[in-house]
This record gives structure tokens, C-alpha cells and sequence, in this order.
């Protein structure tokens, strides 16, 4: 009676903590995890107590499990849930761990008949295929839609009926009838939501696998911050949030330090630049690149580039002026107006057109 008692308290104890978990709007918090490791650790304490008192035989019965023990059988449930909801730890390691308490549960729940034929039937093409187990059967659009309406169906129908037996007051029922139903839908609830769950955990493994490997660390990224290692131990007033080095730290094989002293003595190698004046001009500019040459400077360049062409416009219409004192040139114009006479006289006007004459 002392053990009944006790993995009582445990179980509601359990059982509150998850429903705190469920009330945080915060669930990627420090806080919510150690929450949550605190919850695993104690539904793992029910679920050991319960394997000591041997709650459940294989040797039995659904008939012979107690009303008040049926609550029990959610223990491998309820782990899973949580388990599941870990972000701290290695994601594969994770849903290992919550893919086998879903399935002790099933176990459990199939070996005292308690499924139905439709969810022993998903139960075996799990165990055929627990890594590429789906609840679609099929790729058809059609047979997928109505897998899913029917599941759907299936768990509205189930919510109904566990709310409407959590509505009813068990004090008033003379005997126990009404708390082993409600014990029951809620199974047979929580064993909807497992396939559904695992459908959604062999999905992230498959993605899983596929992710190359982490690499492994470096034996130079396990050591500090390289600012933290050189300052280690030092004066604060030689840190710096300059992450590259400056000219005396290289040419000082990289220690910092000043580079006169109080009398005005150089300590470490130094030059003298006249760019920072530059440097300073150059940050406070526009984003975008300004002009380098002015526009008439740009058409010189073009024209003396052959990119540009004179001519057009009015002077187009203007002759050009003969030199008379080129005899060369005159002499190619005569030349040139004697050819033109000679081809007008041999090919008077209207000499071609012989096809349209009356």
C-alpha cells in the first residue's frame, strides 16, 4: 500500500510539472529546459517504480489492470512528449530516445489489446520499418487527403469523447465505471498522437542522415579568444577592439605595447604615413562612386577615342570651300565633273524605263 502511495504522488507530481511546462510561453529558455530535464527525471522515477511494483504483467489482461493503475500505462507517453521537446542536447540522440518510449508504450498497449485494428495495423509497418515509417501508405494525392481526413475524423472523435467523460463527476458514480472509461479514451487518445509522432520523428531523422558530418574542432578554435589569450594576465590599458594588428605589433612579431616612452624615447619600430588624412576623407562619402572628369573633359576623350563623329545638323547643308591654290584636288574635280557629263549624255533621262512606255 506504501508503494501504491507513493508512485501515486509521483505520478501527479510528474504530471504537474508537465502542465507547468504547457502554461510557458517560453519554451527555448534556460529556465524551461531545466524545467524540462527536471520533468523527464521524475516520470523516469515513476516509470522504474512501476517496472519494481510490476504494475503490468504480460501474463495479464486488459481486465486485470485496476481502474486507479490504467493512468500508469501514459507514463512512456508522457516521457516521449518530453523527451522529445529537448533542444539542449544531440537532436539525434533525442529522437532516439523519445522514438523508444513511444514505442515501449505501443508495446505495452499491444500486448494488452488495447489498439485498435487500425492502429495495429500502423504498429506493424512501424516495427517492419521504424526509420521510414509514415502514416500514408501511399504517394497518391487522393489515397494521402483521405488518410489524413480520416485521421483527422478519428482524433476529433476521440477529443469529443475524453471531454465530455472529464466533464462527468466521478463522486457522484457509484463505482468506478466512468473513471476506466475515461482512463481508456485517454490511451487510446495518446496512442493517435503517437504514430503521428513518429511519423514526425522518422521525417527528421531521414533529414538528419542527410546533413553532412560535424566537422571536428580544431585545435586552435578549442583555445580562447585571441584578444582574451594575448590579454590574458595584461594591463587592460593595452586592450584594444582593434582586431587586426597594427604596423609596430608586426614589426614587433605582434606584442603590443607602447611605442614611446615617457621621456620621448621610441621603444619599437615605427613610420610616419600622410595617408590618414585620406583615410579620414574617405569615410564620410557618399555610398555610391562619384564622377572622375567633367563633362566636356568626358566628349574630349571620346572624340579623340573615334567614339564621336562630326557632321549633321546645319553644317551638313553648308559646301565646303574649294583651295584654289591645290591644283590636285581641282584637277580631281574637273576629272570628276567630265565623268558626270559624259554618263548624262550617253544615258539621257527616262532611257531606262522601257517597260511602262505607251
Amino acid at each position: 500500500m506504501e508503494s501504491q502511495t507513493n508512485i501515486r504522488t509521483l505520478f501527479a507530481s510528474a504530471k504537474v510539472q508537465r502542465k507547468r511546462l504547457d502554461s510557458d510561453p517560453e519554451p527555448g529558455n534556460a529556465i524551461y529546459q531545466e524545467n524540462l530535464r527536471a520533468a523527464i527525471a521524475t516520470f523516469e522515477d515513476c516509470r522504474r517504480l512501476a517496472d519494481r511494483l510490476s504494475l503490468f504483467s504480460p501474463n495479464e489482461t486488459e481486465d486485470d489492470i485496476s481502474s486507479a493503475d490504467l493512468r500508469y500505462l501514459l507514463i512512456d507517453y508522457y516521457l516521449a512528449e518530453l523527451t522529445i521537446k529537448d533542444t539542449v542536447s544531440e537532436r539525434k540522440s533525442v529522437l532516439r530516445r523519445a522514438q523508444e518510449a513511444y514505442e515501449r508504450y505501443l508495446g505495452l498497449l499491444d500486448r494488452y489489446g488495447m489498439l485498435s485494428k487500425s492502429d495495429r495495423r500502423l504498429h506493424e509497418r512501424y516495427l517492419d520499418r521504424r526509420d521510414e515509417f509514415s502514416l500514408m501508405s501511399s504517394n497518391e494525392p487522393s489515397a494521402r487527403r483521405d488518410t489524413k481526413i480520416a485521421r483527422f475524423k478519428q482524433e476529433t472523435e476521440l477529443k469529443r469523447k475524453l471531454e465530455h467523460l472529464s466533464q462527468i463527476p466521478i463522486t457522484l458514480q457509484p463505482d468506478d465505471a466512468v473513471l476506466r472509461e475515461l482512463y481508456l479514451a485517454e490511451t487510446q487518445l495518446r496512442a493517435h498522437n503517437t504514430f503521428y509522432a513518429l511519423d514526425i520523428i522518422a521525417q527528421e531523422l531521414q533529414i538528419l542522415a542527410l546533413a553532412p558530418p560535424t566537422p571536428l574542432p580544431e585545435p586552435e578554435t578549442l583555445a580562447a579568444d585571441y584578444r582574451e589569450r594575448t590579454n590574458r594576465g595584461a594591463d587592460k590599458s593595452t586592450y584594444s577592439e582593434r582586431l587586426d594588428p597594427s604596423v609596430s605589433q608586426l614589426l614587433n612579431g605582434r606584442k603590443a605595447g607602447p611605442i614611446l616612452s615617457k621621456d620621448g624615447k621610441p621603444l619599437q619600430p615605427f613610420t610616419l604615413l600622410d595617408t590618414r588624412q585620406k583615410m579620414r576623407e574617405g569615410v564620410f562619402r557618399p555610398d555610391h562612386a562619384l564622377p572622375t572628369m567633367t563633362i566636356d573633359e568626358y566628349l574630349a576623350e571620346e572624340k579623340r577615342r573615334g567614339g564621336m563623329v562630326d557632321g549633321g545638323g546645319e553644317q551638313s547643308g553648308v559646301a565646303p570651300e574649294s583651295d584654289e591654290d591645290n591644283v590636285y584636288k581641282a584637277d580631281v574635280e574637273t576629272m570628276k565633273a567630265r565623268e558626270w557629263d559624259e554618263f548624262v549624255e550617253e544615258n539621257p533621262k527616262g532611257s531606262g524605263n522601257t517597260l511602262n512606255r505607251g
